[in-house]
């Protein structure tokens, strides 16, 4: 793990924090840290903390991920900027949220730095973080809806062959709706996004259904391209 930074290295009016989302058992679920020092001792929180003077914001992020949970070699995007004069309760700190989709399964969880634990929550679940974190949270979930509405979601977020199912109830878990099989099923045909793979389900008690895997090429020019997949 990383070891802390000597603490005049850092910009201690800037700080990083980030979303983590993952998909398992039908289930969204958001990754949080509990503080194990500082003034949130004891709180669940997202994972983030202070960038020093000698790296980039990019940097920052996958250091103080790494260094707080053990996740390692993830793609996050730079979602938003938060500065509201109040967010943190001693001094006035901006903080720069990141954004990631990840398959829970694929990383073990290493809670470390100032870290005591690191946990995989539902995103309907989360209550009581501390500082902003819970606005954080809304306004990083809205970007999750609106990014399934307007390009391919699941690459990071289902195994490389998957059913249709399965497919649809990641949709259903991130909208919080129940929809169509039909009608899913037709605007997914319509886009040209799935292979047809010669196999089905193996180890299941009811009648096993055909696997599937995205079509790469066509999955990056839809998420380059947009889409409007209203459902």
């Amino acid at each position: 793990m990383t070891l802390s930074p000597a603490p005049d290295s850092v910009i201690d009016a800037l700080s990083i924090d980030c979303l983590v989302f993952g998909f398992k058992d039908r289930r969204l679920d958001i990754l949080l840290i509990k503080h194990g020092a500082g003034i949130s001792e004891g709180r669940w929180a997202l994972p983030g903390g202070w960038i020093t003077y000698g790296e980039s914001i990019d940097e920052a992020a996958k250091r103080l991920l790494y260094s707080l949970t053990g996740i390692s070699n993830i793609y996050l995007e730079q979602l938003k900027a938060f500065g509201h004069p109040d967010r943190y309760p001693t001094k006035r700190v901006v903080t720069i949220a990141y954004f990631a989709l990840i398959r829970e399964e694929h990383y073990s969880l290493i809670p470390g730095f100032t870290a005591s634990d690191a946990k995989w929550f539902s995103v309907h679940e989360v209550t009581d973080l501390p500082y902003d974190h819970s606005l954080i949270l809304k306004y990083g979930y809205q970007h999750l809806k609106h990014k399934v509405r307007h390009e391919p979601i699941g690459f990071n977020l289902l195994p490389e062959k998957f059913t249709l199912l399965q497919l649809q109830e990641l949709y259903e878990a991130v909208l919080e709706t129940t929809l169509d099989k039909s009608n899913f099923r037709r605007k997914l045909a319509k886009m040209k996004l799935l292979k047809k793979c010669d196999e089905k389900q193996k180890d299941v008690s009811h009648r096993a259904a055909g696997l599937y895997k995205f079509d790469k090429r066509i999955y990056v020019t839809l998420k380059n391209r947009g889409i409007d997949f209203e459902l």
